[in-house]
């Protein structure tokens, strides 16, 4: 459906400005004047602002639904509850699992973006965070599955899912490592570096030789040291993005003000790392093979009080993020949207508001809470 969208004040080339938008067959144009239609169907954003829709490229689950053990209806499920918190983009997170299952789930994952239904956020493509990553860092991978640098089983998954592995998480430390990820870029996926114990030059080789990311920075890798600056050094000084769970717990607030001042919000990307108790309260819950307990909106492994993932949504990040560090919401928006499209080579199509983008669009009220959002020019209805 066609319409206008009128008062808008919009999040345009970093800053915030009036216009009037026209939505076209799911995408936007920027009227500066305009002549609206008498029997055009119109939405009044007075008093709100309007971002572009945010985009989670690191999550396990929400409302119940661990990606690990996802149908396509289970999927659909997290998708209209992240739409209606205003992501309306995302990658589902497999979690290291036996090949056998994430087979299944890439399966699962081509089923249903070939009928995916309409107002829900659009699943671009799947993280795979590991196999091959160090038993050290693991936090909540099953050791018995981790592995050294396996190009060929890489590339299977890769064939299987038709191109649509869009990142994995490796850890440069791990035997194949160096060598396996120039191949991981041929087949177009991003490489993230984590869960790792590894040194400063081992990190730096890794980055060299092509990774693009770090993940969850700060979690489940060797710190700083002064005589040994280790994989954190290296992601703090080179360019590579920077996964962020601004949750208060992963990451405390001088932490986020720190690793943003390092980086420049342009080198920053939000993340959730939600697990199947996003969206409930608290209690037993799992991530892949894991049990998981949630308590005070903490997500732990119920074996050894290992952190495991999280409850976040990016909505309450972004409330999170402006409360922690003090910025001004235009500096904070590309952390959520812009700087993932870029990571991912979509930003032809999503993470901005420009002429010819998709209409994915978030209304924020006065205190920055989601008041309405578009997936493609179609309303969200609100779940959560």
């Amino acid at each position: 459906m066609d319409f206008y969208i009128l008062n808008a004040e919009i999040y345009h080339k970093h800053k915030f400005q009036k216009s009037t938008l026209q939505i076209v067959d799911g995408k936007i144009k920027i009227c500066a004047d305009v002549n609206i239609p008498k029997d055009a169907k119109t939405v009044d954003a007075k008093g709100m602002k309007i971002v572009p829709g945010f985009i989670d490229i690191h999550t396990h689950g929400a409302v119940g639904v661990d990606v690990n053990s996802a149908t396509t209806d289970d999927l659909a499920k997290i998708g209209n509850f992240f739409a209606s918190n205003g992501t309306t983009s995302w990658l589902c997170s497999i979690l290291t699992d036996t090949v056998e299952q994430t087979d299944w789930c890439i399966n699962q994952f081509k089923a249903y973006r070939n009928n995916r239904p309409q107002n829900v956020a659009d699943l671009l493509g799947i993280h795979l965070e590991g196999p091959f990553l160090a038993t050290e860092y693991k936090g909540a991978m099953p050791e018995h599955l981790l592995q050294k640098g396996n190009t060929e089983l890489l590339k299977h998954y890769q064939d299987l899912a038709e191109g649509q592995v869009k990142y994995l998480t490796v850890s440069p430390e791990v035997s194949g490592i160096t060598e396996m990820i120039p191949e991981a870029k041929k087949m177009g996926i991003k490489v993230g570096i984590g869960h790792s114990g590894s040194t400063y030059s081992q990190a730096m080789e890794a980055i060299e030789n092509g990774a693009d990311l770090a993940t969850h920075t700060f979690n489940a890798m060797r710190l700083f040291h002064q005589h040994e600056p280790a994989i954190m050094g290296a992601v703090l000084e080179s360019d590579i993005y920077c996964e962020m769970i601004c949750d208060g717990l992963h990451l405390v607030p001088p932490t986020v003000r720190l690793l943003t001042k390092i980086k420049g919000m342009d080198k920053v990307i939000a993340i959730t790392d939600s697990i199947m108790a996003a969206g409930l309260p608290d209690g037993n819950y799992h991530l892949g093979v894991n049990d998981v307990v949630v308590k005070d909106g903490d997500a732990k492994l119920t074996s050894n009080g290992v952190r495991a993932g999280s409850t976040l949504t990016l909505n309450r990040a972004l409330k999170n993020i402006l409360t922690f560090t003090g910025k001004p919401l235009e500096e904070i928006i590309p952390a959520l949207t812009e700087n993932p499209a870029k990571l991912l080579g979509v930003d032809d199509k999503i993470g901005f508001i420009e002429d010819g983008m998709d209409a994915d669009l978030v209304f924020l009220n006065e205190n920055n809470d989601v008041a309405q959002v578009y997936v493609k020019g179609n309303l969200v209805s609100k779940t959560n």
